[in-house]
């Protein structure tokens, strides 16, 4: 049985394509148990996998962006052989606003913001993009950078805002934060249109801030990730920026400054001075891992694996920017696996292309390899879009670093992919055994179905497929949560 808090949707007036079909918003909370599955779920799968996403709660008053719904997690936890399902909405101030109001209250990304007032301000923090465990809580995050939402792993309720330090109080963090599993530390940063433009800051295994520095840049920019090794975290500055006329007017008009470098920030995890590496000018969203190497110098090198934007050519050979920021601008899918490599004590950078054939997004790794040299990534198989602002995740791709080879899982048309995380087998030791584990849009049967596939062998397809009772709608990110972690937070 569902609960719906919000207001009839029949009346909706929204000719927007990301508000229909898959991407249309299901705004009932609810709870189902023994899912129905197709195959047979592994009983030595055992834990939870959350999916952050948007769903809009209220008509949007002006143009709508599949990046402006309301943040919702959905939860599926599985033992035994068996998956229940929850999902409730991340109740941010904004969404309580609205709510209190009957309607919506904020500009959307596509609408002018009221004179004078910058995007960061005027903008709805919805909570909607990512989403980690730690200290026994779910954290949900925006992608835009705001306050951190606290979430009860187990009801999904909302505990709060991640603010009981002064200094965090009024801080844009970032969606892409870092948790090492090894030593419970929560790496994050934040940055806004305002200066300090950017800072980083570690949270303890018991929650307390441990470290918070500014980090210098010469402006506001656009980072959207960062990348932690054991000693190091290693943060962004690209030469995508939005264009300062049009900010000061409230506007967002994307600039990509090809004379520019891209640059890498290596900062020691506790705090210290900045190092900065200058490498060829790109764009990147996501990053897969980083780690540390000792060269036969006795030299530490960060070594660094992402997946930026290809770099569209003209006859000529030269950067095509124009279509880069079309590109960009409407959610097109043309990317790399590519690597970067920062000498620490010879300033020396190398970098280049590990895969340039599949066009592949959304990178995930067995999560206790975070900042180690890790062998795989399982990233999303990115389709060939069929509308603006409607990118397909159409399969699975699974990476082997270790010889540069890869195998992609693509069951055909009419199925849209979500991140999918890796999911350790119980007792397992090996880096790639377990699973992934993630949301599909079944387009034939019109409904929605989480997908567990054998990390080792995702080419046979799904070894289950857990049919779900109501439609989830289209999202971003999403974490495993070990059933361990899940055992220590319920007694703690």
């Amino acid at each position: 049985m569902g609960l719906d808090h919000f207001p009839d949707r029949s009346n909706w007036h929204v000719p927007d394509a990301s508000m229909k079909g898959p991407f249309a918003p299901n705004n009932i909370e609810t709870a189902f148990e023994d899912l129905e599955v197709i195959g047979t779920l592994p009983e030595d799968l055992n834990g939870m996998y959350v999916r952050n996403g948007p769903s809009p709660a209220h008509a949007p008053h002006g143009k709508y962006h599949w990046f402006d719904g309301d943040g919702m997690l959905h939860a599926v936890r599985f033992q035994g052989g068996r998956a229940t399902y929850r999902n409730r909405f991340v109740e941010t101030d904004g969404l309580k606003a609205e709510r209190a109001a009957g309607k919506a209250l904020w500009p959307g990304l596509k609408e002018r913001m009221p004179e004078g007032a910058l995007p960061d301000d005027a903008m709805k923090n919805v909570s909607n993009t990512d989403v980690t465990y730690h200290n026994g809580k779910l954290y949900s995050m925006w992608y835009r950078g705001g306050a951190v939402y606290t979430v009860d792993p187990f009801t999904l309720n909302t505990l709060g805002k991640l603010e009981h330090d002064p200094r965090l109080v009024g801080l844009q963090i970032s969606a892409h934060s870092r948790v090492d599993e090894s030593t419970g530390e929560f790496m994050f940063f934040a940055y806004g249109n305002r200066p300090p433009y950017m800072h980083y800051g570690v949270i303890g295994a018991d929650g307390a801030v441990t470290t918070f520095q500014d980090v210098p840049l010469p402006g506001p920019r656009l980072p959207h990730d960062c990348a932690v090794t054991p000693h190091y975290t290693i943060l962004h500055d690209f030469p995508l920026i939005n264009n300062p006329s049009a900010l000061a007017a409230g506007r967002y008009s994307l600039e990509f400054h090809q004379d520019w470098p891209t640059r890498y920030a290596v900062i020691p995890r506790h705090g210290g001075k900045v190092q900065w590496f200058e490498f060829e000018p790109r764009y990147m969203l996501h990053v897969a891992n980083a780690w540390e190497e000792v060269n036969a110098k006795g030299e530490t090198e960060i070594v660094m694996i992402g997946t930026p934007y290809a770099m569209p050519r003209d006859y000529d050979g030269n950067l095509d920017v124009r279509r880069l920021l079309f590109t960009i601008g409407t959610q097109g899918t043309d990317y790399e696996l590519y690597q970067w490599r920062m000498n620490l004590a010879t300033g020396e950078t190398r970098e280049g292309v590990v895969d340039d054939i599949l066009n592949s997004e959304f990178p995930m790794i067995n999560t206790a390899w975070q900042g180690l040299k890790n062998r795989y990534t399982y990233n999303v198989l990115m389709g060939r879009p069929r509308t603006l602002e409607q990118p397909q995740f159409a399969g699975l791709v699974k990476y082997d670093l270790s010889n540069g080879s890869a195998v992609a899982y693509h069951p055909g048309e009419g199925f849209w992919f979500s991140e999918a995380p890796f999911a350790p087998r119980d007792g397992a030791t090996e880096e790639d055994d377990g699973y992934v584990v993630g949301f599909v849009w079944n387009g034939l049967a019109n409904r929605s179905e989480v997908w567990v596939t054998d990390a080792r062998d995702i080419i046979q397809g799904p070894v289950a497929r857990v049919i779900m009772k109501q439609r989830v709608p289209h999202g971003f990110h999403s974490c495993w949560v070990r059933e361990a972690q899940l055992q220590a937070a319920a007694v703690a």
